[in-house]
């Protein structure tokens, strides 16, 4: 069976008639009537009936046309997919980050991005640590933000974009709440509010305790920067976190302070090694980089 007589085979049902097909598809109507022809013999069935001038499907012709139709909507589909591919203007990039990054600096990257292409189109996914590189090497994500950026992983290509601080927040009435900076080692009888395991935060601000010289004791565990917020706002603890998640204002905020001994993040961009990005996504890779060296300067 050839492309060509489903192709045939759907312009005579629709106009059922084949000298018009004929005429809509620039061809000979006799290389029409001959692929309908070769199509039914290898069916094995009639796919038309003459009535009057004109041709009428059958029962098995209509049962057919219904499949052929999505196959060619198919076919059309992936054709416009792989234009996209090669098409920096409008194809889409499948985008990957933490829940940390979600409220500020995704947002604001692709909005600067998108005045500069604004065909382009986003498939985000948030995730883990583990579930994001899991998803880059699968090939469901094209591009991901990640911290840190995986070591031995021969299979990934990263880029250090990003070197964050992290501020210790605690209740608006705590008595270290108008400090400038502080020790860490002054919440060292605080309860902390945390990350779950899994989440790559939790592991920086457990060494980052450790180096101060105790273990933080765990009241309450969150899996977004929201919830880490709020409840650290609402008196449940204390907590460490980036610059950028404390960025944003609202009615609940804990006070932010300062770290005498920094405590940082890095941030990163991963792809998978070993073959090209699609065009679209290359694209905003280089801008990703260009932005962040131009904002931020290099990630040391």
């Amino acid at each position: 069976m050839e492309l060509r007589q489903l192709y045939y085979f759907v312009k005579v049902a629709n106009r059922e008639h084949v000298t018009r097909a004929a005429e809509e598809l620039h061809v000979a109507q006799s290389a029409v009537s001959r692929q309908i022809h070769l199509l039914e013999e290898e069916l094995g069935v009639k796919l038309f009936i003459p009535k009057g001038r004109n041709l009428q499907l059958t029962h098995a012709g209509k049962l057919f046309l219904k499949r052929a139709e999505a196959i060619l909507a198919d076919l059309d589909r992936a054709i416009a997919e792989i234009h996209e591919l090669t098409d920096p203007e409008h194809g889409e990039v499948r985008l990957g980050f933490p829940h940390s990054l979600g409220t500020h600096l995704v947002p604001t990257v692709i909005a600067k991005f998108k005045k500069h292409h604004p065909g382009v189109r986003f498939h985000f996914r948030q995730g883990m640590y583990a579930s994001l590189i899991r998803d880059v090497l699968s090939g469901e994500l094209d591009l991901a933000f990640i911290s840190p950026l995986p070591e031995q992983e021969d299979q990934l290509c990263g880029h250090a974009v990003l070197k964050e601080n992290l501020l210790a927040i605690v209740p608006p009435q705590h008595p270290l709440a108008g400090e400038e900076t502080i020790d860490l080692a002054q919440l060292k009888d605080e309860p902390f509010v945390l990350f779950r395991e899994g989440y790559s935060l939790r592991p920086i601000v457990w060494e980052a305790c450790l180096r101060a010289g105790f273990t933080p004791k765990i009241a309450f565990e969150g899996e977004e920067t929201d919830t880490i917020r709020g409840l650290v706002a609402a008196g449940m603890g204390v907590s460490l976190l980036p610059e950028m998640a404390l960025e944003q204002t609202g009615p609940l905020m804990p006070a932010k302070i300062g770290l005498k001994d920094a405590v940082t993040r890095t941030i990163g961009i991963i792809h998978r090694a070993g073959e090209p990005l699609p065009l679209v996504a290359r694209v905003f890779h280089q801008y990703l980089l260009d932005y962040f060296h131009k904002e931020y300067g290099p990630a040391t």
